[in-house]
């Protein structure tokens, strides 16, 4: 008999459906890439439907649901907090508790109501719907696709249910629990406290902060570890509270937190001065360090060679980078869709392997497919679409479609690429991308003010041939999922343009630093995606015509969306999105288009207003 288990995230951020069968995992998407709304947190009915599709089946056919977290640990976490706080936070408690009684607390029985609509089938039909804990689901979904036997994992987030930071030893088909940091000491509430206070979006402006951080240095670093936050030297950690809001508050940080730095949280979309550069350096520094100390201190426990990582914080790729650089580890191993969305497969692999005991055997690589886990489009449905849009076209086969796209490329024009299967997760991994020539000095500025309209400091990764990377990159593995920076090769930089000039902030933007300039950040180094010949021939076999043409192996790679829209998802939205910006050329499967050939296109620009700004 075919076991098929439904994994769902839903009702905090980034909604998600993954399906397993037989212990294989057949699909995977986010509800925000039906849906348009980016972080979508609502039922993922679309995604499901989407797996069910992709696996020929029917809800009835399903043997196990299970969702992410357990809703009543939670509840009993928010009970606990506000008691140890009060009579502080009771504006938060007056808010929260309301939902909690409505929706939130009752969670089996709306899902089981959601389930039922979506299926068409009676309630009591439905599979007996079944809950993992929140970094279970984290854990389950790095260790078990991950290449390793036998490793360590740790999970680092906001928080789940209590645990903000776990350990687990994951062995076959079991993940047994070492030990958590618990709510309210958060290495992943510390972070989006900085990215509020410098004025981006929690939950979703992170990687902003991240981005910035270069542009500064780490002068609030021992204000940070002098006053918000007690680090052992085994790299556990305790926050002064009296600084942070979030536990019983409505934002992230109080009064005592902006007189310590000197003054109020930035305004979104106000000017970045040097303070918030500096402040991002500072708290990414502190984030490297005690990500460090706990991989130390988790190899000298468990002494295995191997760690998986997951959780919000583990797409923090700056610091993967010093992890595999500086850490304890021989290989890491890091999931794709390492936030919430991730717990959705994570669930449905904990019932195959720990609830189901089904064994398990590593793969050499991994069992994620590249990560392209989502719906793909064939030419014949792709051509239907453009018809439908008046889209001008012209086909194309594979052989001269790459040849004449790498030519494109060369001369320096901007390509939407729309190829195959989505990928599951936050990157594009050359199957929903925007790309362009990695050596164009102008590139990154045209990307990010032109087609993506967002802030100019935003980096772009390089997408390089596997079997290229350690010419290019001081970078010996793979790193096919975009999570690891690594330092440009020496033979590739170029002499420093600033000697001898008063360049600082923003301004270092202007300033080539390699032969690659578009994709190397201003400490010199690169958010690397390799590109693997088994799991994404067409986008390799590019790269290799771009080589061929060029000598260069490597593109230019951002997700094909602009600022606050999610990833595209169906040719429909990839043609919308190449006709509201200044891309010159898309390419969905073997059909070509440029952009003065395409019928006039109605733009007031009010379309921006769909997408609120992340």
């Amino acid at each position: 008999m075919t076991t098929a288990i439904l994994g769902i995230s839903a009702y905090y951020h980034d909604s998600a459906a993954a399906l397993v069968v037989d212990g294989d995992i057949i699909a995977a998407a986010q509800q925000e890439r039906f849906s348009r709304k980016k972080h979508d947190a609502g039922f993922p009915a679309e995604a499901i439907e989407y797996c069910l599709r992709e696996a020929g089946l029917e809800l009835s056919d399903v043997t196990h649901v299970v969702f992410y977290d357990k809703p009543f640990i939670k509840f009993e976490r928010l009970i606990e907090t506000y008691l140890a706080f009060a009579p502080r936070g009771f504006r938060s408690f007056f808010a929260a508790i309301p939902v909690w009684l409505k929706e939130k607390l009752y969670l089996k029985k709306t899902l089981r109501r959601e389930l039922s609509a979506l299926g068409g089938i009676a309630e009591k039909a439905l599979p007996d719907l079944m809950f993992t804990e929140h970094h279970q689901s984290h854990a389950a979904s790095a260790f078990y696709p991950s290449p390793f036997q036998k490793s360590a994992v740790i999970c680092f987030d906001g928080v789940g249910e209590w645990a903000t930071t776990s350990v687990w030893l994951g062995e076959g088909n079991e993940l047994t629990p070492q030990w958590e940091i618990d709510f309210p000491h958060s290495l992943g509430l510390l972070y989006s406290a900085f990215t509020y206070y410098t004025g981006f979006r929690v939950n979703s402006g992170e990687y902003k902060l991240m981005g910035l951080a270069p542009y500064g240095e780490p002068r609030y670093k021992d204000l940070i570890l002098q006053h918000l936050i007690d680090v052992k030297e085994d790299g556990t950690f305790r926050l002064d509270m009296s600084y942070f809001d979030y536990a019983t508050g409505l934002t992230m940080t109080t009064d005592k937190f902006h007189q310590l730095f000197d003054g109020p949280p930035r305004k979104p979309e106000a000017g970045l001065t040097q303070k918030e550069m500096d402040i991002a350096r500072s708290v990414q520094v502190v984030t490297e360090e005690i990500v460090l100390k706990l991989a130390h201190t988790v190899q000298r426990e468990l002494a295995v060679d191997h760690l998986c990582l997951a959780g919000g914080v583990a797409l923090n790729c700056v610091a993967n980078g010093r992890l595999q650089r500086e850490g304890p580890f021989a290989n890491i191993w890091i999931q794709p869709a390492a936030g919430d969305a991730g717990g959705a497969l994570g669930a449905a692999l904990a019932i195959w392997y720990d609830y189901l005991q089904n064994p398990r055997t590593a793969n050499v690589q991994d069992s994620m497919q590249g990560g392209y886990l989502g719906p793909g489009w064939s030419n014949e449905q792709i051509r239907e679409s453009l018809l439908s849009t008046g889209g001008v076209y012209e086909y194309l086969e594979e052989d001269e479609l790459l040849i004449r796209v790498a030519r494109l490329i060369d001369e320096g024009r901007v390509i939407g690429w729309f190829q195959g299967r989505m990928e599951f997760g936050p990157r594009a991994l050359g199957n929903r991308s925007i790309i362009g020539d990695p050596r164009s000095r102008k590139m990154q500025s045209v990307m990010n003010l032109k087609i993506k309209y967002r802030e100019s400091f935003r980096p772009f990764a390089p997408a390089i041939k596997a079997d290229k990377v350690r010419e290019w990159f001081q970078q010996d593995s793979a790193s096919p999922y975009m999570l690891i920076v690594s330092a440009v090769a020496e033979d590739k930089l170029t002499p420093p343009e600033e000697a001898g000039q008063a360049v600082a902030g923003l301004q270092r933007l202007q300033l080539a630093r390699s032969v690659i300039p578009a994709v190397t950040h201003v400490d010199c180094s690169a958010r690397v995606q390799t590109v693997h010949k088994d799991t994404n021939p067409r986008f390799y076999h590019l790269l290799d015509a771009f080589e061929q043409l060029t000598a260069c192996p490597l593109v230019v790679n951002t997700s094909f969306n602009v600022r606050g829209e999610p990833i595209v998802n169906t040719p429909n939205d990839a043609y919308r999105c190449f006709m509201r910006t200044e891309m010159d050329y898309l390419v969905m499967g073997n059909c070509l288009l440029a952009k003065p050939e395409q019928p006039g296109f109605d733009d007031d620009g009010a379309w921006r207003q769909e997408f609120e700004l992340d």
